[in-house]
This record gives structure tokens, C-alpha cells and sequence, in this order.
């Protein structure tokens, strides 16, 4: 069986934290763009079906084949396969030297799809998080839930790769739940696909394989239980192993399924840590946090603080006294310089906070007044440790 070929191994430590002297996080990972990220997988199909979308090689070979389907698992972090391979044994039979990959920053859904969606690195789509601030307003934009009074074609003017692929001639299909057809997600990330709506397993191995009879094609099959176990009872929890188990058998279900010739690429958006409420931080009960911060944004492992007037200086040695070894406290210029979020576009960077906040180890920063649900998550993820970060890339 052909797989991705072998390339040299995404992680790099940050080097911002050894600038300042400040702790540093040494299990960082930077996100592989234009190698071997997530922005660079459809582009990898794309030149797989003879279809080259971008005009460079990339870091992603897969092998050529007349039709693919590309079956996002959300939250399945590679590390999280490797540590429960037992129960996964099918997809852990598709691991081999090369597959393995890295979400986008910050390590989180809504960043994550439409990156897979478009091609583009986070800071030229400009879903930065999952939640943002709308430009010129005290306002926050949750990417998933969306806010009917914002135009995803304005959000996200670019045209997607699915839309680019199915353009070239490529029977582009996206097989989701129904509920999320016509979401501004959907139409943000997604655009250009024929939509399926699919809520069971049965559903979407058929629509899959119904899709894929088309050559060439690209079929797109997203799985979210597995993300919304996890956010619930932890990654550690029996629950979460049980979902993991099948997944595994309707990743198995979906390639015995599929003809020979179809080729199976199994991936994720983001893995996934368990913060348990000893290593949680509320900015709530915690003096000086609120200080000249106006808005709270991004989530509990990667904050965006929108600052007052003249803040910033303030706000970051306040920040990085209190959290010290916790997390990763940097400017919106030095997050931006260090690569987090590719080339960012003009009309991205007010989207960006004007200090950003990447936690390490458990930690989480959460706040019980503006965001009390997330707090009673137990799995969480956004920053960028390899147990987030690392995504696995199988071909099957």
C-alpha cells in the first residue's frame, strides 16, 4: 500500500520565549504550513487526481488514484492514536513513517476546517479562533455558531479549494449533517461542494460511496462525536476510548465500502487535553487579569485579549506575571512573527488579539462570566502542544 512520503518531522520549538527569557513550553509545535499542514492536504489530493491547484509540490505526496475521500475525524490528535492504538486497530495499521501532520493555530474547529475547506493558512482565511472580535466593534464572532448580521462571503472572500477543484472539472462533494448546511461556516469554509446532509454512520458511508463513483472526485465526510466525547468526559474517560472504537470501525466500514481503486485519507483538525479544574485559571477571581483588557476572545487554551488604549505593555507583564510558566504571553506582532498564523492579511490582523495567551501542560484560562459553558468542559484544546497540534494523515 502506498502511503504520504516520509518528510522531516513538524515540530520546532518556539523561539520567542528564549528571546524574552521567559519559561518556555518546550513541547510547542509550529504548524507546518505549506508542507504539511492541513491547508496543504486538499491541495496534496488535488495534484493525486491530476488536478494541481497551487503549482508547487508541497511536503504531502499522496499516491494518484481516480477518486479520494477524505474523512475528517474531529479531534482525533495523533498522539491520542498513538497512546490508544489498542482500540483503534484499523487506523493504527495506516500509521507509518510521514503520517503525520499539524492543524493550524490556534488548534481548534473552526480554524481547522476551513483551512482543510480553502487551502489557506489561517491568517488569509481569517477564522482566527473560535471566537474573534468583528473589527470596529466590542463584539465577538463565534465561528461555529456564526451571527447572522456577518456575510461569510465577506468573512471569507476567498474562493475555497473545494470550489477551485470542482471548477477544474473535479466532482467535489461534502458529506456533513444536516444542520450544517448553509451555516456561515459551511458556506465560509466549504463553498463549491455539492452538500449531502448525512446525521448516521450509514448515511455517510453511502453518500460516500455513492459520491465517489465519480471520476475524478473528491469526497469530504466529517465525523464530530468523537471532538464532542472528548469535550465532555475527557480523552481519559471510558467514553471517550468507546467513540474511539467506532470511529475506528467506520473508518473500516467506509474502505471495505469504497473500490480498489478509491483511495481513503483519514485526518483531524486538532487533538485534545483533558484540564481538570485544579489547573484552570479564571480571570474572573483572579486580581488584575481584567485590567485594561475590553474583550475577551478565543477560548480556554488560546485566549485573544482586545486591549484598551495604551493596554498592551500593561496587560502582557500582568499576564506573564500571573500565569509565569503556564502559558505563553505574546503581542499580537511577536504571535504574527513567529509564523502562528501564516501571512497575515491586512483585514485579518484587528481580528487577531492584541495580546495572545497559549497555554501549556492542563492549563486553561477560562471565564466564568463570559464563558461559563466552556468551563464545564473537560476536554479542550486551541494551543499548540503536540497533543493538540499533531494530527495524523492516513492513507487507506
Amino acid at each position: 500500500m502506498n502511503t504520504p512520503r516520509r518528510s522531516s518531522p513538524p515540530p520546532l520549538r518556539s523561539s520567542v520565549e528564549q528571546r524574552r527569557g521567559d519559561p518556555v513550553n518546550t513541547d510547542f509545535t509550529s504548524p507546518a504550513y505549506g508542507d504539511r499542514s492541513l491547508a496543504d492536504v486538499v491541495p496534496a489530493v488535488a495534484r493525486a487526481l491530476g488536478a494541481d491547484l497551487d503549482g508547487h509540490p508541497g511536503g504531502l505526496d499522496l499516491p494518484p488514484a481516480p477518486a479520494y475521500v477524505v474523512f475528517l475525524v474531529d479531534g482525533l490528535g495523533a498522539e491520542l492514536l498513538a497512546r490508544h492504538g489498542h482500540v483503534a486497530p484499523y487506523l493504527s495499521s495506516l500509521v507509518a513513517d510521514g503520517s503525520t501532520g499539524t492543524a493550524g493555530v490556534p488548534s481548534t474547529t473552526a480554524t481547522s476546517l476551513t483551512s482543510l475547506g480553502t487551502g489557506l493558512v489561517p491568517g488569509a482565511h481569517g477564522l482566527v479562533g473560535f471566537t474573534a472580535r468583528i473589527p470596529g466593534t466590542d463584539r465577538l464572532l463565534n465561528h461555529l455558531w456564526w451571527d447572522k448580521h456577518v456575510d461569510p462571503l465577506e468573512w471569507q472572500p476567498h474562493p475555497t479549494a473545494f470550489g477551485r477543484l470542482a471548477h477544474a472539472g473535479v466532482h467535489v462533494t461534502s458529506v456533513n449533517k444536516r444542520d450544517f448546511d448553509g451555516t456561515g461556516l459551511t458556506v465560509a469554509s466549504q463553498r463549491g461542494a455539492t452538500y449531502v446532509g448525512a446525521d448516521r454512520v450509514g448515511e455517510r458511508i453511502a453518500a460516500a460511496v455513492s459520491a465517489s463513483a465519480h471520476q475524478p472526485s473528491l469526497t469530504y465526510v466529517y465525523d464530530s462525536d468523537l471532538d464532542w466525547t472528548g469535550h465532555k468526559f475527557g480523552v481519559a474517560s471510558t467514553q471517550w476510548l468507546q467513540q474511539l472504537a467506532m470511529v475506528d470501525h467506520q473508518a473500516e466500514q467506509l474502505r471495505e465500502a469504497l473500490p480498489s481503486s478509491t483511495r481513503l485519507l483519514v485526518v483531524a483538525d486538532h487533538g485534545m487535553v483533558d484540564s481538570p479544574p485544579e489547573a484552570r485559571v479564571d480571570v474572573d477571581e483572579t486580581d488584575g487579569l481584567r485590567d485594561g483588557v475590553g474583550l475577551l476572545g478565543g477560548e480556554a487554551r488560546f485566549r485573544h485579549l482586545y486591549c484598551a488604549a495604551g493596554a498592551v505593555p500593561d496587560v502582557v507583564e500582568t499576564w506573564r506575571g500571573t500565569l509565569g510558566d503556564r502559558a505563553t504571553v505574546l503581542t499580537r506582532e511577536e504571535a504574527v512573527g513567529e509564523g502562528w498564523f501564516g501571512a497575515v492579511a491586512p483585514a485579518v490582523l484587528p481580528r487577531l488579539g492584541d495580546v495572545m495567551v497559549a497555554c501549556h501542560g492542563d492549563t486553561a484560562v477560562v471565564s466564568t462570566r463570559d464563558f461559563p459553558y466552556e468551563n464545564t468542559l473537560v476536554g479542550l484544546h486551541g494551543s499548540l502542544t503536540s497533543t493538540e497540534m499533531l494530527i495524523p494523515i492516513l492513507v487507506g
